[in-house]
């Protein structure tokens, strides 16, 4: 009779795993369709767009005149590539620093309240940002920009859209950098400091190097962030299509070019939107291409 139950409940248990098994083979399985669908719907409607509108007057043209049917998004990759250059500079050092002080320096009862607002601006909405940068970031930005002797009128610049930016990828870097930071085991730190160094020398020199991988993966999520904010971008970057060289100045990125034009475009407008997200998805993919191929090495 045990034996009889024993054998019962082994069936029941594999039962149990084979059914999980088969779950979670679904769920993957639904997460690359997803993946899949997102492709075949960007390419095929905006592929299409970019071979009537000539792959490389589509690409490197430097006017979007939609009336005219003059589609141009160089300016918007321009633009896009600057406000996340901008959030890099200001948000990685800023996150990266925050993180090593919450893992390795933070008193706990500074932790305790450190680590719930970090979280907090995680769940903040980008609406809310964009008030935020509309309201304080570029009205600062102006009266410095004054200041200096800038000759601006309007406080809706690259800068303000960068700061912004920078800000509202703090908490990816700084949740993803924090947990890789104290999953290096602690024992690397304790032969650090037998073997001489001082706290700052292990911190910086072993446990950071330790967790590089992880700390890139946060960088990375940052960097996914900020080149496809939207709506917080609308509102502080000026929105103005063109070429520019000087941060104090307004401009429009990919993702605000799409939203401000979707909602009435229509024929050839509307597909060349499309073709938009697919050069912005292309350039996801390039990031997380490198990103994987650095890692690699790196690990190699």
């Amino acid at each position: 009779m045990n034996e009889s139950r024993l054998q019962q409940r082994s069936s029941w248990r594999n039962l149990r795993e084979n059914v999980m098994h088969g779950v979670f083979f679904i769920c993957a399985l639904a997460s690359i369709l997803a993946v899949a669908l997102i492709c075949v719907f960007l390419f095929a409607n905006g592929v299409p767009a970019m071979k009537e509108i000539g792959f490389l007057n589509f690409l490197t043209g430097t006017t979007w005149r939609p009336g005219n049917d003059i589609y141009g998004i160089l300016p918007m990759i321009v633009g896009s590539l600057y406000i996340t250059a901008g959030a890099i500079i200001v948000g990685v050092p800023i996150g990266l620093l925050t993180a090593i002080f919450m893992a390795f320096y933070c008193p706990k009862r500074i932790y305790g309240i450190l680590k719930p607002c970090t979280e907090l601006l995680a769940g903040i909405p980008s609406i809310v940002y964009g008030f935020f940068g509309m309201v304080v970031i570029a009205p600062v930005v102006l009266d410095v920009a004054k200041f200096f002797g800038a000759d601006i009128s309007s406080g809706a610049t690259i800068l303000s859209a960068s700061i912004l930016l920078g800000i509202m990828i703090l908490p990816t870097i700084i949740g993803v950098s924090e947990s890789a930071l104290r999953a290096v085991p602690n024992s690397y730190y304790e032969g650090a400091v037998a073997m001489g160094a001082t706290h700052e020398r292990a911190v910086f020199s072993v446990m950071l190097p330790a967790a590089k991988s992880g700390v890139l993966a946060g960088i990375v999520l940052g960097i996914g962030r900020a080149i496809g904010e939207t709506m917080a971008v609308i509102m502080v970057a000026g929105n103005q299509p063109r070429l520019t060289a000087s941060v104090l100045e307004g401009i429009r990125t990919m993702t605000a070019n799409i939203v401000i034009e979707m909602g009435y475009a229509t024929g050839l407008h509307r597909e060349a939107l499309i073709a938009t997200g697919v050069v912005l998805f292309v350039f996801i993919l390039i990031i997380n291409l490198a990103f994987s191929v650095l890692k690699r090495r790196k690990d190699a």
